[in-house]
Protein backbone atom coordinates (compact mmCIF):
# COMPACT_ATOMS: atom_id res chain seq x y z
CA UNK A 1 0.00 0.00 0.00
CA UNK A 2 1.25 3.23 -1.11
CA UNK A 3 -0.19 6.56 0.66
CA UNK A 4 -0.79 9.65 -1.79
CA UNK A 5 -3.07 11.55 -0.12
CA UNK A 6 -4.10 11.23 3.46
CA UNK A 7 -6.81 13.87 5.20
CA UNK A 8 -6.33 13.83 9.04
CA UNK A 9 -8.97 14.91 11.06
CA UNK A 10 -10.40 18.33 9.03
CA UNK A 11 -12.48 20.19 10.92
CA UNK A 12 -14.36 23.00 8.60
CA UNK A 13 -17.26 25.73 9.67
CA UNK A 14 -19.25 28.15 7.72
CA UNK A 15 -19.78 31.63 8.67
CA UNK A 16 -22.99 32.74 8.61
CA UNK A 17 -23.87 36.03 9.50
CA UNK A 18 -22.11 36.69 13.16
CA UNK A 19 -21.87 32.99 13.91
CA UNK A 20 -19.90 29.98 12.74
CA UNK A 21 -21.35 26.75 12.15
CA UNK A 22 -19.23 23.52 11.63
CA UNK A 23 -19.90 21.20 8.57
CA UNK A 24 -16.35 18.88 8.54
CA UNK A 25 -15.97 17.10 12.00
CA UNK A 26 -13.06 15.45 12.48
CA UNK A 27 -12.72 13.61 9.05
CA UNK A 28 -10.09 11.76 8.14
CA UNK A 29 -8.97 9.20 5.22
CA UNK A 30 -6.90 8.15 2.97
CA UNK A 31 -6.50 7.79 -0.72
CA UNK A 32 -4.07 5.35 -2.75
CA UNK A 33 -1.86 5.52 -5.31
CA UNK A 34 -3.51 3.98 -8.30
CA UNK A 35 -6.88 3.17 -6.37
CA UNK A 36 -10.45 4.65 -6.56
CA UNK A 37 -12.14 6.39 -3.26
CA UNK A 38 -15.50 6.80 -3.42
CA UNK A 39 -17.23 9.61 -1.22
CA UNK A 40 -20.56 8.56 -0.75
CA UNK A 41 -23.60 10.41 1.53
CA UNK A 42 -27.34 12.72 1.11
CA UNK A 43 -26.62 16.12 0.06
CA UNK A 44 -25.30 18.30 2.31
CA UNK A 45 -22.89 15.78 4.41
CA UNK A 46 -19.87 17.23 3.80
CA UNK A 47 -18.36 15.42 0.49
CA UNK A 48 -17.61 18.09 -2.12
CA UNK A 49 -16.65 20.50 1.45
CA UNK A 50 -14.06 18.20 2.16
CA UNK A 51 -12.80 17.16 -1.34
CA UNK A 52 -12.65 21.01 -2.08
CA UNK A 53 -10.70 21.63 0.68
CA UNK A 54 -7.58 19.78 -0.43
CA UNK A 55 -7.11 22.36 -3.10
CA UNK A 56 -8.67 25.12 -0.88
CA UNK A 57 -11.43 25.90 -3.26
CA UNK A 58 -13.87 26.78 -0.40
CA UNK A 59 -16.48 29.07 -0.25
CA UNK A 60 -15.30 32.40 1.05
CA UNK A 61 -16.85 32.19 4.07
CA UNK A 62 -15.42 28.81 5.10
CA UNK A 63 -12.97 28.35 7.41
CA UNK A 64 -10.51 25.36 7.74
CA UNK A 65 -10.66 25.19 11.81
CA UNK A 66 -7.76 22.79 12.30
CA UNK A 67 -6.54 19.49 10.20
CA UNK A 68 -3.87 17.94 7.94
CA UNK A 69 -4.35 17.09 3.88
CA UNK A 70 -1.17 15.53 3.17
CA UNK A 71 -0.34 14.90 0.01
CA UNK A 72 3.28 13.16 -0.37
CA UNK A 73 3.76 14.02 2.91
CA UNK A 74 3.00 17.54 2.58
CA UNK A 75 1.06 19.44 4.00
CA UNK A 76 -1.67 21.25 1.25
CA UNK A 77 -3.15 23.60 4.08
CA UNK A 78 0.37 25.25 4.69
CA UNK A 79 1.23 25.79 1.33
CA UNK A 80 1.59 30.06 0.36
CA UNK A 81 -0.88 30.33 -2.65
CA UNK A 82 1.69 30.81 -5.21
CA UNK A 83 2.32 27.10 -4.38
CA UNK A 84 -0.65 25.62 -4.23
CA UNK A 85 -1.75 27.38 -7.71
CA UNK A 86 1.31 25.14 -9.31
CA UNK A 87 -0.13 22.14 -7.87
CA UNK A 88 -3.91 22.26 -8.64
CA UNK A 89 -3.98 21.35 -12.11
CA UNK A 90 -0.88 19.97 -12.70
CA UNK A 91 -0.38 17.34 -10.17
CA UNK A 92 -4.38 17.28 -8.16
CA UNK A 93 -6.99 18.13 -10.76
CA UNK A 94 -10.73 18.94 -10.83
CA UNK A 95 -13.56 17.55 -12.57
CA UNK A 96 -16.81 19.43 -11.53
CA UNK A 97 -20.22 18.66 -11.65
CA UNK A 98 -21.73 21.10 -13.95
CA UNK A 99 -19.82 21.92 -17.52
CA UNK A 100 -22.29 25.13 -17.83
CA UNK A 101 -20.49 26.33 -14.90
CA UNK A 102 -17.48 25.54 -15.27
CA UNK A 103 -16.37 26.38 -19.11
CA UNK A 104 -16.15 30.22 -19.53
CA UNK A 105 -19.00 31.09 -22.80
CA UNK A 106 -16.51 33.31 -24.08
CA UNK A 107 -13.51 31.40 -24.94
CA UNK A 108 -13.54 28.42 -27.32
CA UNK A 109 -12.65 25.40 -25.56
CA UNK A 110 -8.91 25.70 -27.67
CA UNK A 111 -7.90 28.65 -25.96
CA UNK A 112 -9.28 27.23 -22.17
CA UNK A 113 -7.31 23.87 -22.44
CA UNK A 114 -3.91 25.32 -23.79
CA UNK A 115 -3.84 28.06 -20.93
CA UNK A 116 -3.79 25.26 -18.49
CA UNK A 117 -1.48 23.59 -20.23
CA UNK A 118 1.05 26.27 -20.84
CA UNK A 119 0.49 27.42 -17.07
CA UNK A 120 1.43 24.30 -15.62
CA UNK A 121 3.61 22.56 -18.56
CA UNK A 122 5.67 25.89 -19.45
CA UNK A 123 5.49 24.74 -23.37
CA UNK A 124 5.03 26.62 -26.53
CA UNK A 125 1.56 27.86 -27.90
CA UNK A 126 1.88 25.45 -30.61
CA UNK A 127 2.65 22.91 -27.95
CA UNK A 128 0.04 23.48 -25.44
CA UNK A 129 -2.12 23.49 -28.89
CA UNK A 130 -1.01 20.00 -30.14
CA UNK A 131 -1.14 18.33 -26.48
CA UNK A 132 -4.88 19.95 -26.35
CA UNK A 133 -5.86 18.30 -29.31
CA UNK A 134 -4.41 15.19 -27.97
CA UNK A 135 -6.89 15.69 -25.02
CA UNK A 136 -9.65 15.93 -26.80
CA UNK A 137 -8.65 12.28 -28.59
CA UNK A 138 -8.12 10.87 -25.76
CA UNK A 139 -11.69 11.51 -23.91
CA UNK A 140 -13.27 10.48 -27.69
CA UNK A 141 -14.36 13.29 -28.90
CA UNK A 142 -14.36 13.30 -32.98
CA UNK A 143 -12.63 15.51 -35.29
CA UNK A 144 -10.59 17.28 -32.22
CA UNK A 145 -8.66 19.63 -34.56
CA UNK A 146 -11.68 21.31 -35.42
CA UNK A 147 -13.82 21.46 -32.20
CA UNK A 148 -10.64 22.93 -30.48
CA UNK A 149 -11.91 26.21 -32.08
CA UNK A 150 -15.84 25.95 -30.87
CA UNK A 151 -17.36 27.16 -27.90
CA UNK A 152 -18.75 25.60 -25.35
CA UNK A 153 -22.51 26.19 -26.47
CA UNK A 154 -21.39 23.90 -29.14
CA UNK A 155 -21.14 20.76 -27.42
CA UNK A 156 -23.66 18.85 -25.62
CA UNK A 157 -23.88 17.84 -22.26
CA UNK A 158 -22.27 14.57 -22.48
CA UNK A 159 -19.28 16.15 -25.07
CA UNK A 160 -19.12 19.37 -22.51
CA UNK A 161 -18.28 16.90 -19.57
CA UNK A 162 -15.65 15.19 -21.61
CA UNK A 163 -13.94 18.80 -22.24
CA UNK A 164 -13.88 19.20 -18.73
CA UNK A 165 -12.25 15.60 -18.30
CA UNK A 166 -9.63 16.40 -20.85
CA UNK A 167 -8.96 19.96 -19.28
CA UNK A 168 -8.48 17.65 -16.25
CA UNK A 169 -5.99 15.18 -17.55
CA UNK A 170 -4.40 17.76 -20.04
CA UNK A 171 -1.06 17.94 -17.31
CA UNK A 172 -1.00 14.53 -16.57
CA UNK A 173 -2.09 14.62 -12.70
CA UNK A 174 -1.18 12.31 -10.33
CA UNK A 175 -4.74 12.90 -8.69
CA UNK A 176 -8.07 13.42 -9.51
CA UNK A 177 -10.98 14.48 -7.94
CA UNK A 178 -14.54 13.71 -9.55
CA UNK A 179 -17.29 15.78 -8.00
CA UNK A 180 -20.53 14.58 -9.34
CA UNK A 181 -19.06 14.40 -12.77
CA UNK A 182 -22.52 12.96 -14.38
CA UNK A 183 -25.12 14.79 -12.28
CA UNK A 184 -26.22 16.72 -15.11
CA UNK A 185 -26.33 14.17 -17.77
CA UNK A 186 -29.04 11.36 -18.60
CA UNK A 187 -28.62 8.03 -17.67
CA UNK A 188 -27.09 7.06 -21.16
CA UNK A 189 -24.34 9.60 -21.25
CA UNK A 190 -23.84 9.39 -17.30
CA UNK A 191 -22.65 5.69 -18.30
CA UNK A 192 -20.51 6.78 -21.05
CA UNK A 193 -19.13 9.43 -18.83
CA UNK A 194 -18.19 7.22 -16.07
CA UNK A 195 -16.65 4.02 -18.25
CA UNK A 196 -14.52 6.95 -20.13
CA UNK A 197 -13.07 7.96 -16.59
CA UNK A 198 -12.74 4.48 -15.73
CA UNK A 199 -11.22 3.71 -18.37
CA UNK A 200 -8.63 6.37 -18.23
CA UNK A 201 -7.73 5.86 -14.56
CA UNK A 202 -6.54 2.63 -15.21
CA UNK A 203 -5.00 3.51 -18.26
CA UNK A 204 -3.18 5.74 -16.27
CA UNK A 205 -2.99 4.59 -13.04
CA UNK A 206 -4.35 7.99 -11.60
CA UNK A 207 -5.43 8.20 -8.12
CA UNK A 208 -9.19 8.92 -7.83
CA UNK A 209 -11.48 10.36 -5.46
CA UNK A 210 -14.77 9.78 -6.61
CA UNK A 211 -17.61 12.28 -4.77
CA UNK A 212 -21.35 10.36 -5.60
CA UNK A 213 -25.13 9.68 -4.05
CA UNK A 214 -25.28 6.71 -6.52
CA UNK A 215 -24.72 3.43 -4.67
CA UNK A 216 -24.91 2.08 -7.68
CA UNK A 217 -22.29 3.74 -9.01
CA UNK A 218 -19.89 3.29 -6.22
CA UNK A 219 -20.01 -0.58 -6.89
CA UNK A 220 -18.69 -0.69 -10.29
CA UNK A 221 -16.62 2.19 -9.77
CA UNK A 222 -14.51 2.28 -6.50
CA UNK A 223 -12.37 0.33 -4.58
CA UNK A 224 -12.85 1.88 -1.17
CA UNK A 225 -15.47 3.52 0.60
CA UNK A 226 -16.10 6.43 3.10
CA UNK A 227 -19.65 6.88 4.19
CA UNK A 228 -20.45 10.43 5.04
CA UNK A 229 -23.18 11.52 7.46
CA UNK A 230 -23.85 15.20 8.92
CA UNK A 231 -19.82 16.08 8.33
CA UNK A 232 -18.72 13.26 9.40
CA UNK A 233 -17.28 9.83 8.25
CA UNK A 234 -19.76 7.03 9.65
CA UNK A 235 -18.30 3.82 7.66
CA UNK A 236 -15.19 3.51 5.58
CA UNK A 237 -13.95 -0.06 4.28
CA UNK A 238 -12.88 -1.41 0.91
CA UNK A 239 -16.04 -1.63 -1.67
CA UNK A 240 -17.04 -5.63 -1.09
CA UNK A 241 -17.10 -5.90 2.39
CA UNK A 242 -19.23 -2.50 2.65
CA UNK A 243 -21.34 -4.19 0.19
CA UNK A 244 -21.44 -7.68 1.70
CA UNK A 245 -21.30 -6.48 5.46
CA UNK A 246 -22.72 -2.81 6.09
CA UNK A 247 -22.36 -2.28 9.31
CA UNK A 248 -23.39 1.56 10.11
CA UNK A 249 -27.46 1.62 10.23
CA UNK A 250 -26.90 4.65 7.94
CA UNK A 251 -25.28 2.89 5.41
CA UNK A 252 -27.75 -0.22 6.02
CA UNK A 253 -30.42 2.93 5.20
CA UNK A 254 -28.64 3.58 1.78
CA UNK A 255 -28.07 -0.10 0.88
CA UNK A 256 -31.84 -0.84 1.53
CA UNK A 257 -33.40 2.25 -0.36
CA UNK A 258 -31.59 0.88 -3.69
CA UNK A 259 -34.08 -0.41 -6.33
CA UNK A 260 -34.20 -4.65 -6.64
CA UNK A 261 -36.28 -6.39 -9.26
CA UNK A 262 -37.60 -8.56 -5.93
CA UNK A 263 -38.94 -5.43 -3.86
CA UNK A 264 -42.32 -4.60 -4.56
CA UNK A 265 -41.30 -0.99 -3.30
CA UNK A 266 -38.42 1.24 -1.74
CA UNK A 267 -37.40 1.91 1.71
CA UNK A 268 -36.28 5.00 2.77
CA UNK A 269 -34.90 6.17 5.40
CA UNK A 270 -36.72 8.09 7.80
CA UNK A 271 -36.64 11.94 8.78
CA UNK A 272 -34.35 14.33 7.07
CA UNK A 273 -30.54 15.00 7.62
CA UNK A 274 -30.14 17.99 9.94
CA UNK A 275 -29.08 21.11 9.15
CA UNK A 276 -25.90 22.94 9.68
CA UNK A 277 -27.20 25.02 12.32
CA UNK A 278 -28.98 22.01 14.09
CA UNK A 279 -27.33 21.17 17.39
CA UNK A 280 -27.87 17.10 17.67
CA UNK A 281 -26.64 16.09 20.82
CA UNK A 282 -24.99 12.76 21.09
CA UNK A 283 -24.66 10.37 17.70
CA UNK A 284 -26.12 13.12 14.83
CA UNK A 285 -27.61 9.86 13.18
CA UNK A 286 -29.86 9.19 16.36
CA UNK A 287 -32.87 10.84 15.80
CA UNK A 288 -33.44 8.76 12.37
CA UNK A 289 -31.84 5.61 13.46
CA UNK A 290 -34.35 2.51 14.63
CA UNK A 291 -31.57 0.97 16.66
CA UNK A 292 -30.55 3.73 18.53
CA UNK A 293 -30.01 3.22 22.40
CA UNK A 294 -29.74 5.53 25.11
CA UNK A 295 -26.38 6.56 24.78
CA UNK A 296 -26.57 7.87 21.83
CA UNK A 297 -28.35 10.75 22.40
CA UNK A 298 -25.65 11.72 25.09
CA UNK A 299 -22.59 10.82 23.93
CA UNK A 300 -20.75 10.92 20.23
CA UNK A 301 -19.42 7.31 18.69
CA UNK A 302 -15.85 7.26 17.80
CA UNK A 303 -14.65 5.34 14.60
CA UNK A 304 -13.03 2.45 15.44
CA UNK A 305 -11.84 -0.16 13.64
CA UNK A 306 -14.56 -3.59 13.56
CA UNK A 307 -12.46 -6.03 11.64
CA UNK A 308 -9.77 -6.19 8.66
CA UNK A 309 -9.93 -2.29 8.50
CA UNK A 310 -13.67 -2.20 8.06
CA UNK A 311 -14.06 0.80 10.31
CA UNK A 312 -17.40 2.82 11.77
CA UNK A 313 -18.40 4.83 14.65
CA UNK A 314 -21.79 3.20 16.27
CA UNK A 315 -22.67 2.13 19.81
CA UNK A 316 -25.55 0.03 18.60
CA UNK A 317 -22.64 -1.98 16.34
CA UNK A 318 -20.60 -1.77 20.00
CA UNK A 319 -23.19 -3.66 21.83
CA UNK A 320 -23.31 -5.89 19.26
CA UNK A 321 -20.02 -7.35 19.29
CA UNK A 322 -20.48 -7.91 23.09
CA UNK A 323 -24.23 -9.25 23.58
CA UNK A 324 -26.37 -10.51 20.45
CA UNK A 325 -29.68 -9.58 22.13
CA UNK A 326 -30.44 -6.95 19.65
CA UNK A 327 -31.17 -8.37 16.45
CA UNK A 328 -33.59 -7.48 13.54
CA UNK A 329 -33.72 -5.69 10.41
CA UNK A 330 -32.91 -2.28 9.90
CA UNK A 331 -36.12 -1.03 8.81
Amino acid sequence: MQKILEIKDLNISFKIEEDLFRAVHGVSMMLERGKVLGIVGESGCGKSVTAMSILKLLASNAVIDSGEILYKGQNLLELPEKKLQQIRGSKIALIPQDPLNSLNPLYTIGNQITETIRFHRKVSEKEARRLAIKALQDVKIPEAENRLNEYPHQFSGGMSQRVLIAMALSCNPEIIIADEPTTALDVTVQAQVLDLIREIQRKRNTSLIFITHDLGVVAEFCDYIAVMYAGRVVEYSDVRTIFENPLHPYTKGLMESLPAENKEKLNVIKGQPPSITENISGCVFHPRCSFRMDVCDKQIPQLKNIKDSHITACFYIDYRNTSQKLEGKYF
